[in-house]
């Protein structure tokens, strides 16, 4: 070809190409109104992910509680407790127990429905961005639910501990956290009967916390208290022996329950999100003020032990009502609860029932008073309805929590030897020491 023709065919092809492109229909952009949803439905999405791994946090600040209010000769014993706990009510809840709390419209208004074994989210946009309209898909609604379902189990942990077999307590964190939790969340949580007559429980003074205190009341009676606890009528105190890490556990839990309540608005909402961690954080600080104020005037002495467990007080209080409770309220109900649970702790003492960490007067009292509080102080909810709630509750937990405990009791035995129990569960049940090269001195 001659070189000239070419020359001016080159120029004359690109600007024939350059045409064609112009001319070209445009591919559809997204609208305004489709961009911003999406950013929305990111936004909420990563919040409920972030909530999920502040609650999956708690489980170490339970875990570092337990351990320092407890003796140094049950430190693995506490640790493995908490460990197995995570595993068993994740998996436990993959496999029924999410089906079973949010069974659809199956359980609309009743007590009990199962939506089918195993997880599989909705084809497509149905389990994600419509899921939920717009909140959280759906991979986002089990992982974070599942991370509420073994703190129900640790709560029992903590009652129990220092005198409980570890095989018993995973056979019965299988069956408490696998069906008891599923069943009593689908109450109020999955559309249930609970939910039908008014019930109001934001995000689980009742649900998680009362259910997991039932069943630390219920382990607690059965197994009696330790070695030495009780002693010609008196009360004999056995210290934890790391309150730097009971210290460290507290504030554990209190930073994961910005998750616990925040997450539970369901969105990232600015409004709702915010108002929780103010009601939060001032139900955590006058629960500790109240608890410190008591033992003070009470005992002549500030005690630590009491302050960690009135932070704690204060947060299980204003748990039910975190969205509906004004700022100022959130101070009555923590404050509240922090003088609750410091007499609770010397209530249980008197009739010998013993718990090391305070659980029972932690999460079953201070839930019940947090309960309560949100029907006197929240706008919508009702008293009566919260009564109703709370004796329901309690009247299916308690029990069952019982059945549970005799049933292991009367098969495989419930306590360790009194050698085990003396010598330390460590020792006796894991054949491992947690201070591996120190003496330890009675």
């Amino acid at each position: 070809m001659n070189k000239k023709l070419l020359l001016l065919l080159v120029p004359l092809l690109v600007i024939a190409a350059a045409s064609s492109a112009f001319g070209a229909e445009p591919e559809a952009a997204p609208s305004v109104a489709e961009t911003a949803s999406s950013a929305l439905f990111t936004a909420n999405n990563i919040w409920m992910l972030v909530s999920t791994f502040l609650v999956f946090i708690m489980h170490l600040g339970f875990s570092c509680i337990e351990t320092g209010l407890t003796q140094a000769k049950n430190t693995v014993n506490i640790l493995f407790k908490n460990v197995a706990i995570v595993a068993i009510g994740t998996l436990t809840y993959a496999a029924w127990g999410f089906n079973v709390m949010y069974p659809g419209e199956a359980g609309a208004g009743g007590w009990f429905a199962f939506g089918g074994f195993g997880i599989s989210a909705p084809d497509g946009a149905a389990g994600l961005i419509e899921y939920a309209g717009g909140a959280y898909t759906y991979w986002t609604d089990f992982i974070f639910q599942a991370m509420f379902a073994a703190t129900a189990a640790t709560i029992v942990s903590g009652a129990v501990a220092e005198r409980i077999k570890v095989g018993s307590f995973v056979i019965f964190s299988v069956f408490f956290v696998g069906l008891v939790y599923p069943i009593a969340g689908m109450w109020k949580w999955g559309g249930g009967w609970a939910n039908a007559a008014g019930f109001y429980d934001f995000a689980g003074s009742t649900l998680v916390h009362s259910v997991g205190g039932w069943g630390a009341l219920a382990g607690a009676i059965v197994l009696g208290p330790r070695i030495g606890k009780y002693v010609k009528g008196q009360v004999r105190p056995i210290f934890g022996h790391n309150l730097p890490l009971a210290t460290i556990g507290m504030f554990l839990l209190w930073f994961g329950w910005y998750g616990f309540n925040g997450g539970s608005v369901l969105s990232g909402d600015p409004g709702g999100v915010s108002l929780v961690f103010v009601t939060t954080t001032l139900g955590a600080c006058a629960g500790v003020i109240g608890a410190m104020a008591t033992s003070w005037i009470i005992s002549k002495k500030p005690d630590l032990s009491m302050v960690l467990n009135g932070a704690l007080a204060g947060l299980v209080g204003i748990t039910a009502g975190a969205d509906i409770i004004t700022p100022m309220e959130s101070i009555i109900i923590g404050g509240i609860a922090g003088v609750v649970v410091y007499f609770a702790v010397l209530f249980f003492d008197k009739v010998k029932i013993d718990d090391p960490v305070g659980a029972i007067s932690v999460h079953l009292v201070c839930g019940i008073w947090g309960t309560l509080a949100t029907g006197i102080f929240g706008e919508g909810a009702s008293v009566v309805a919260q009564l109703k709630g709370i004796a329901a509750y309690g009247a299916f937990a308690f029990p069952a929590a019982l059945i549970l405990f005799f049933a292991l009791k009367y098969t495989i035995g419930l306590r360790v030897s009194r050698e085990e129990e003396l010598g330390g569960l460590d020792k006796g049940e894991h054949s491992a020491e947690a201070y591996a090269g120190f003496q330890i001195l009675n």
